[in-house]
């Protein structure tokens, strides 16, 4: 929570409807006030910080005019919401915000009642605030619904099922279009150009709106024939001002572009609008990062810069001059730019997040090879299928928990037909602050059941790199590699581009008794386990040294069956260790295995629990879930013990 003494609104506004008690002419020092304790609090507590300044005039302007928490605020992709947060009774706790039992990182209606939904992924909120518009309705509640989109989250592929079925469905629902030419890079595709292009008169708006209640009130728009005069108004301006706009074609009231950082003109037309019957959209224009200079000009950085000084702007990088290793997208970027230097065939698709995922290295290399198809996961996948159809090799970067919604795709449009394609799941397992909406957590389960895949998970960066080199080669299929957020454990991780044998993991240490089988980076974490409990052991045990057998699997489908014939018939206990959940994933498999087999083995599976796992740091986390070192030590410790 920033100074109190610097505010002279903010530390009286415990709720909307303290902000509902002042006059309009005093909203924008409300807004100054506001964006200011944002920049403070996301300098020592990192955080979304360009979206959220964006979007207070707009905050403010939608508590002001609206009836909160009874009327509903759908937010889309809630990093735009820390000023909600802040003016709807979290300010003195706004400094947990992201991190271990404090304040969720989006939006969720268990944390507040006026969060309506949750809201972590980008183009659901039109179809929910419909849900709740058309429910008001049913309850024969004057309740007001609010949608708040993006356009970044226009090119989802939901928003449009949601519109569709907003213009066909009976409701008064207001969705709101923040149109600020960017998700977390810029935006693009067709209504990224639509919506530049698209202007409308101000004047004709508020004409339309006059004539419009006059007729209500004279009696001659009823319900019933308001469809009607909206069609023949829109097709008279389409004629006038020689522009077809595509929300008035389907019957949804359209206003705007309106100046979405100047609060008094928000309310004014938030008013206006207020009341109005049928589907609305307002159209507004914002600039992300707005009010804050180093924001302004480098949105991308500032959608989430880390630590900063809130005067100067500069950047607070921690580093002790050491080297470091890279971050696993960065390894991904670059060898996929060396790849596709050697093969002609390799291209580069990824949703809206060519810096997120470290494609933009190939992309400003060969920016005729890469295509950022928008917020359109599900498109990302079917569109590189047509490419491998034809002889492409796309590398196809998705989030693993964004790539939860391409799941048909990944099915329909590329396993069924065999297609050679590598789909890279980049933020598998645990990713932090951003919490349960974001962890990669059930990638290994969802996908395992598929046919025609092949799934792998790197040790570490060099076998990153092998991984993609073997992915892209002849006649391998639809090939997925997941790999985690942030760096490794491997300064020198470039390597001799090698192929690995599909199906073939690799034994790390011999060992008897206890077998270790570990998928991906944890394995890591495990190598330190075994050495915690082989030195625990030795200093109680001089006379009989421990050791532990490990092995990286690197496949979790085709499992290698020559490893786990020889853990079946040569240990007396098993442990699996994943970065997912344990329901369904390679612990799963291997107990299948065991049992298909005749193996009597304990499998003792190590992995994320079967509920959702908060916020905190990889770190934290790992430690609450008992996948890091010290707690598969602890697993180990108990083993050893009944060794005895």
């Amino acid at each position: 929570m920033g100074d109190n003494t610097q505010y002279k609104y903010l530390t009286k506004l415990d709720y909307p409807a303290d902000l509902r008690q002042l006059k309009v002419k005093e909203l924008p020092a409300v807004c100054d006030e506001l964006r200011r304790d944002i920049i403070e609090e996301l300098a020592m507590n990192p955080g979304h910080l360009a979206s959220s300044l964006g979007v207070v005039e707009l905050t403010v302007a939608l508590h002001y005019v609206f009836n909160t928490p009874y009327d509903r605020i759908v937010w889309d992709v809630g990093h735009q919401a820390y000023g909600h947060k802040i003016l709807t009774g979290r300010r003195d706790r706004f400094c947990t915000n992201r991190k271990l039992n404090g304040l969720k990182p989006f939006p969720h209606p268990d944390e507040s009642e006026y969060d309506t939904f949750c809201c972590g992924h980008a183009s659901n909120s039109v179809s929910a605030a419909l849900g709740m518009a058309v429910a008001a309705r049913l309850n024969k509640e004057d309740r007001k619904v609010v949608a708040v989109i993006g356009d970044g989250a226009m090119s989802g592929g939901l928003a449009f099922e949601g519109i569709n079925n907003t213009a066909t469905t009976p409701n008064d629902m207001l969705i709101v279009l923040n149109d600020n030419d960017m998700s977390i890079d810029h935006s693009v595709g067709g209504m990224r150009k639509y919506l530049l292009q698209l202007t409308t008169n101000s004047t004709y708006n508020r004409i339309r709106y006059r004539l419009s209640r006059k007729l209500f009130n004279w009696g001659i728009l009823t319900e019933k024939r308001r469809k009607g005069l909206i069609r023949f108004t829109n097709s008279l301006k389409s004629v006038l001002t020689r522009q077809k706009n595509i929300f008035e074609g389907m019957d949804i009231r359209y206003f705007g572009p309106a100046e979405g950082n100047d609060v008094v003109e928000l309310v004014r037309i938030l008013q206006a609008i207020k009341e109005m019957k049928g589907p609305k959209l307002l159209h507004i224009h914002t600039t992300k990062g707005y009010g804050y200079a180093p924001a302004e000009e480098d949105a991308t950085i500032w959608h989430a810069p880390g630590k900063f000084d809130p005067d100067t702007g500069e950047r607070i990088v921690n580093h002790d001059g050491k080297p470091r290793p890279p971050k696993f997208q960065d390894v991904f970027g670059t060898t996929l730019l060396e790849l596709a230097q050697q093969n002609p065939k390799i291209v580069g698709i990824t949703p809206a997040m060519p810096t997120g995922c470290s494609m933009n290295i190939m992309m400003n290399a060969m920016p005729d090879r890469v295509f950022d198809v928008g917020i359109a996961e599900g498109h990302a996948v079917t569109f590189s299928g047509g490419l491998a159809k034809d002889g492409m090799m796309p590398f196809c970067n998705i989030y693993s928990s964004f790539m939860q919604r391409a799941y048909d795709n990944i099915i329909h449009d590329a396993a069924t037909m065999r297609l050679n394609m590598v789909l890279c799941l980049d933020r598998a397992g645990l990713v932090g602050e951003d919490g349960s909406t974001h962890h990669g957590a059930f990638d290994l389960a969802f996908l395992r059941p598929i046919p025609n895949l092949t799934i792998a998970s790197p040790l570490n960066e060099p076998e990153l790199r092998r991984l993609m080199y073997t992915a892209q080669l002849p006649n391998k299929g639809t090939f997925v590699i997941r790999y985690p957020r942030g760096c490794g454990n491997t300064v020198d991780w470039r390597c001799e581009l090698e192929e690995i044998p599909v199906g073939k993991g690799r034994k790390l240490k011999d060992g008897k008794g206890i077998a270790v089988l570990s998928l991906g980076p944890l394995g890591v974490e495990a190598e330190k386990a075994i050495s915690i409990t082989e030195l625990k052991w030795l200093n109680a045990h001089a006379a009989q040294p421990l050791h532990i057998a490990h092995y990286d699997m690197r496949f979790l489908k085709p499992l290698d069956e020559d490893i786990l014939h020889e853990v079946g018939q040569n240990f007396q206990q098993v442990v699996t260790v994943e970065d997912g959940v344990i329901a369904g994933g390679l612990g799963s498999a291997v107990l299948e295995f065991f049992s298909d087999h005749g193996y009597q083995v304990p499998v003792h599976r190590i992995g994320l629990p079967d509920h959702f796992v908060m916020h905190g740091t990889v770190a934290q986390l790992r430690h609450q879930c008992g996948t890091d070192a010290e707690g598969i030590a602890e697993v180990l410790d108990k083993l050893t013990n009944e060794l005895k």
